[in-house]
């Protein structure tokens, strides 16, 4: 008798019951400093070029210790700073803060006065001293800002007068220093001082008119007199000659301040106004003999002034 083969199913293996099912495989996560590179406010691409530059600026500076370890000559250090150039580490802005009066093409001109513009060649102290030159710059610091950007901070001199010498005008500051030239017809509301060598006392005149400050807005000029003492000119067209010395000439001038509060001698048509001596004040009238006016003295009446004799 004949039976039909038959064919099992082979058997399914189980797995043993200590087994580990396998998990499925996790979505990579982005990485904290992938998260933080996302966040920036800037590309990828633009990231990209500031680690690019920072990695030259440091090659640049490993080149300048290694050439200066080693005693390098200095054309090897140069042709390895223009290399870096080459590279787009060039000066090609110039941002300048802080300018208001003085000429803005004249800093950029100071700036860019070098033999290399290869930034590691830029010599920031030279630009610095040559800047100092300008009258109105009173300060400066400067500064490179990769790739390509020098920074120029300039802290400016204000005017506090106008210098009339031989003819000229010029504007200086609280310290005289000159700042330039001005025309008659656009001289800035300022007090003018006049002579020889006026510029380099406008630090004592300015000590001399705090002995007597209500008297400032009064007066319109200062002559520095034979280079010793000063004349004063008021904007009512008088002129307060005062003595020799620092403190001479501080007390004439609060004396005679104290005599204009009590007596109001400006504006009473008096040309000159004499206190080289400190003790007395000899006023001049046109068309008039001097007179002298005591310091003690009462108040005049009417326009003319208290006698107490002639000068001598």
């Amino acid at each position: 008798m004949s039976s039909a083969a038959t064919r099992r199913k082979p058997a399914q293996r189980r797995a043993p019951a200590n087994a580990k099912r396998r998990r499925p495989a996790r979505a990579n996560r982005p990485s904290i400093l992938d998260r933080a590179v996302a966040a920036l406010p800037v590309s990828e691409h633009t990231l990209r070029r500031v680690v690019a530059w920072t990695i030259l600026a440091a090659l640049a500076a490993g080149a300048l210790v290694v050439s200066t370890w080693f005693g390098l000559p200095q054309a090897a250090y140069a042709g390895i700073a223009e290399g870096v150039g080459r590279t787009g580490l060039r000066v090609g802005q110039i941002e300048v803060k802080g300018l208001k009066r003085m000429d803005r093409m004249s800093v950029y001109a100071m700036a860019l006065d070098q033999q290399s513009r290869a930034m590691p060649l830029v010599d920031l102290e030279a630009v610095r001293q040559r800047l100092l030159t300008y009258g109105w710059i009173a300060d400066a610091r400067v500064s490179r800002r990769l790739p390509d950007t020098l920074v120029i901070d300039i802290v400016e001199r204000q005017p506090a007068a106008i210098w009339q010498n031989e003819g000229q005008l010029m504007l200086i500051d609280a310290k005289g220093v000159l700042l330039e030239p001005v025309s008659p017809q656009h001289m800035p509301d300022l007090p003018l001082v006049i002579g020889d060598g006026a510029n380099e006392q406008e630090p004592a005149l300015h000590q001399l008119m705090e002995a007597a400050p209500a008297l400032k807005p009064l007066v319109r000029a200062a002559t520095w007199i034979g280079n010793r003492r000063w004349d004063l000119i008021f904007t009512s067209g008088e002129r307060l000659q005062l003595p020799e010395g620092k403190a001479e000439s501080a007390r004439a001038l609060a004396k005679f301040a104290a005599l204009e509060g009590t007596q109001g001698l400006l504006g009473k048509g008096y040309i000159r106004l004499d206190m080289r001596d400190p003790s007395r004040l000899v006023v001049r009238m046109p068309d008039a003999d001097d007179k002298v006016i005591d310091g003690g003295a009462s108040a005049p009446k009417g326009n003319q002034p208290a006698v107490g004799g002639t000068e001598a």
